[in-house]
């Protein structure tokens, strides 16, 4: 344990100390919000992102520490574990470092090294090694024995081979210099399959294609490994002749093999390059291929995190009612209103569109539905005829100013999925699927975070080829997000969802039933302590929850802010101290700020906790989301018939990938922004300059109505056609050497911004 929190200490850049307490919480239970919020004397101040970083390497180096027992018991019962050996396993600070050493006493099938050491040949071998003088075949031939299978002396230096290969290929030190190597100096290819030209066009700019491994990008990778698996692109990996020889050199340096031109030297150099080209490169190649996927996939996962991120934590409306839109042409757009709360109040489907075209009949239900239940803002889907529905809003408010209305289109990303869900059947029992999704646009306006909970994180559609990545690594990462965000923001424990009150810290959701089960009994919580008396809600989990849980109008003010139950004491000293009641504090900004924090605090609560307390107190139970902002989008520009090359637009970011962002400017099609068009200066990570939902201004370069690709920039200064990224220094073809590779026909030219945009929008999954 005490390797494992120095080499997290070290990584993280913490002392020890800290890291210490942070583990003791994260194994007595407690969750990283509540740690990062309400423990910050334990942990010296250690943030939710380090907590995180913490809490992700201790299951690592936990993993690695069994494994090393594993290892080590295996090697000691088969009698072969030296002083050295559990030094060096004792070391190995990778799993992959500690399956190199292990790889030589690992169980496998009988090999043909095996059989030739049952045969008695590995004396040949280790002679043969051990002096290149002697002659091969003349010492070969005093191991034919025709009982133990070895008929010739082709068949004694076959087996003594097999021996050296087996060792050569085993060797963890050589194996993990040679790993680095080829990382280093390997360039991945990739050819189409023959035959596959037609049915795999979409990957048609990886037909030809090559680039230094260690530098593809993880949505190119990704893109690849795609292309590999629907049997439409072979991918191999080469090296120059420089280094494959180089790769060959080490190994014979490390065995002792040189070419002196002694009897068995020839003999002994084919065994090394046989080693190297049908052993140790093999192996490699899977391994680094592996690796390149493994952190290609580490790469999805964080951009998709980001973006989730991003969109929970959007600006919501407030409580105010809300009318949805669901738009559609033929079946009608579904209308929803919800309450100040979320509560669905009326219903309707209106014709407006073709073929049915009740355009002045629709104006005039959607005013009487505003008009009756105080409706302010109108959510519109971004769906299938969302700027027609759009238009159709914005006639009524000109029809209709005395409403004072405002729409604002929001994206219904997995609005389908939520409509035919479990819980929506359930939450809506007495709805129709169809009428579930407008309910979910209006409330996602409203408060997105609470409306996106309900839905499954990786059908909301804002990953980098999502579906292609370990799923219990996307899943687990996209749970602790919705779990940061939740906790970030606070729940109104009164009108929370069972999916929001789930991702509660210490919460879970049986426990979120039971809540919202005893609210409905017995109706509001009137104070936090209340809560203890719902079912299997103790006082550990009371603990992990309170401070996240707010009573927003309960008989204690405090019970609306983040100052957690259990530092009530330190607000009564404080409120001694002024003179004044909690309520009447709660605001105070001139008051709070003139206090010294260090005389509050006491042996429990130290200076960090009473400077947070003190913040919650001037803005009690404040939203860390930003104000609602939504673009306006062009009239008369609906479809990609409308775009030009040219216009300036304003838009809004729907998704960011590590290539660029593709921005929503209202024509149902995303265009994307290269990240070579994000700035005028370099930008090396598109979320230096955007991020999901914000409101940007772009210029169309170009569009492809045929490939449904749009190329915007935000350099406005940008002149149209420019779309390209600019394109990387080819590879020196002729100085290729491909290890059992065919040559590929010509170099290709880095993807453009379009093939990158539709690559990615095939990838990206349901909207």
């Amino acid at each position: 344990m005490n390797k494992v929190v120095a080499l997290i200490s070290e990584e993280l850049g913490v002392r020890q100390a800290q890291v210490e307490a942070a583990v003791r919480l994260l194994d007595e239970g407690a969750t990283v919000p509540f740690i990062a919020r309400y423990r910050k004397e334990a942990t010296e101040g250690l943030d939710d992102t380090q907590l995180r970083r913490l809490e992700d390497r201790l299951g690592y180096l936990r993993e690695l520490e069994e494994r090393r027992g594993v290892v080590l018991r295996s090697i000691e019962e088969q009698g072969k574990l030296t002083e050295a050996l559990r030094a060096a396993i004792e070391a190995a600070d990778s799993k992959v470092r500690l399956e190199d050493l292990y790889l030589p006493y690992k169980p496998k099938r009988r090999t043909k090294a095996q059989i030739a050491r049952e045969a008695g040949l590995e004396p040949l071998a280790e002679g043969l090694l051990g002096d290149p003088a002697q002659v091969p075949e003349v010492m070969a031939a005093a191991f034919v024995d025709t009982d133990k299978g070895v008929a010739d002396v082709k068949a004694a230096l076959d087996g003594a081979r097999q021996i050296l290969l087996e060792r050569f290929a085993e060797d963890p030190e050589l194996a993990g210099e040679l790993r680095e190597a080829v990382w280093d100096g390997g360039v991945l290819r990739a050819r189409v399959v023959e035959g596959k030209e037609q049915a795999g066009l979409k990957f048609s700019d990886y037909f030809d294609f090559q680039e230094p491994l260690k530098t593809v990008p993880s949505h190119r990778a990704l893109a690849l490994l795609r292309g590999r698996n629907e049997g439409v692109l072979a991918l191999e990996l080469g090296l120059t002749e420089e280094q494959d020889a180089s790769c060959q050199g080490a190994l014979a340096r490390r065995f002792g093999v040189r070419d002196q031109v002694r009897a068995a030297d020839a003999w002994l150099m084919d065994s090394v390059r046989l080693a190297w080209r049908a052993k140790l490169f093999t192996r490699l190649d899977l391994e680094l291929k592996n690796r390149l996927r493994e952190a290609a996939e580490e790469e999805a996962i964080r951009v998709f995190a980001a973006n989730l991120k991003d969109l929970l934590l959007a600006a919501p409306a407030g409580r105010l009612p809300i009318l949805g839109l669901d738009p559609g042409l033929r079946t009608g757009v579904k209308v929803a209103v919800v309450d100040s709360t979320g509560k669905v109040v009326a219903t309707d489907t209106v014709y407006p569109h073709v073929p049915h075209n009740r355009w002045d009949a629709s104006i005039a239900r959607l005013a009487q539905l505003a008009a009756a239940h105080q409706v302010k803002l109108v959510s519109i889907g971004n769906g299938t005829a969302s700027r027609e529905t759009d238009r159709l809003v914005r006639d009524l408010c000109k029809r209709h100013p005395e409403l004072g209305l405002r729409s604002v289109v929001v994206s219904e990303a997995g609005a389908s999925v939520y409509s035919a869900s479990e819980y929506a059947s359930q939450e809506l029992p007495e709805l129709d699927v169809s009428l579930r999704g407008a309910v979910s646009i209006a409330r996602r306006l409203q408060d997105p975070l609470a409306e996106l909970v309900k839905i499954e994180p990786k059908s909301i559609g804002v990953g980098q080829y999502q579906h292609d990545v370990n799923q219990t690594r996307l899943v687990h990462s996209l749970e602790t997000v919705v779990e940061d965000c939740v906790n970030a923001v606070g729940v109104d424990v009164n009108t929370a969802s069972p999916p929001l009150l789930s991702q509660v810290s210490g919460l879970n959701r049986s426990i979120a039933e039971n809540l919202v089960r005893y609210r409905d009994e017995h109706g509001a919580f009137v104070s936090r302590a209340e809560l203890k008396r719902v079912p299997r809600l103790g006082e550990r989990t009371f603990q992990q929850a309170a401070g996240f849980l707010r009573i927003p109008d309960g008989s204690n003010p405090l019970d609306g802010s983040a100052v957690h139950p259990e530092a009530y004491p330190v607000v009564e000293r404080i409120l001694r101290h002024t003179a004044l009641t909690a309520k009447a504090l709660m605001g105070r900004c001139d008051v709070l700020r003139a206090l010294d924090p260090t005389r509050f605090t006491d042996e429990k609560f130290g200076l960090p906790t009473v400077q947070d307390i003190l913040a919650e107190l001037e803005k009690p139970g404040r939203d860390p989301r930003p104000e609602l902002k939504t673009a306006v989008f062009r009239e008369g520009v609906e479809s990609l018939a409308d775009l030009q090359p040219g216009m300036v637009l304003e838009g809004t970011v729907t998704n960011v990938a590590n290539f660029g962002a593709f921005v929503d400017i209202g024509v149902h099609q995303d265009g994307l922004v290269h990240i070579s068009a994000m700035a005028e200066r370099f930008v090396k990570d598109p979320r230096e300059v955007v991020k999901a939902g914000d409101v940007v201004r772009v210029k169309v370069l170009e569009v492809d109505a045929e490939r449904r690709r749009i190329a915007l920039s935000m350099r406005l200064g940008d002149e149209a056609g420019a779309s390209k990224p600019p394109v990387r220094e080819p590879l020196p073809k002729a100085r290729i050497k491909e290890n059992n590779a065919p040559p590929s026909r010509r170099e290709s030219s880095p993807p453009t911004a379009g093939s990158m945009a539709e690559a990615f929008r095939r990838a990206r999954g349901p909207r």
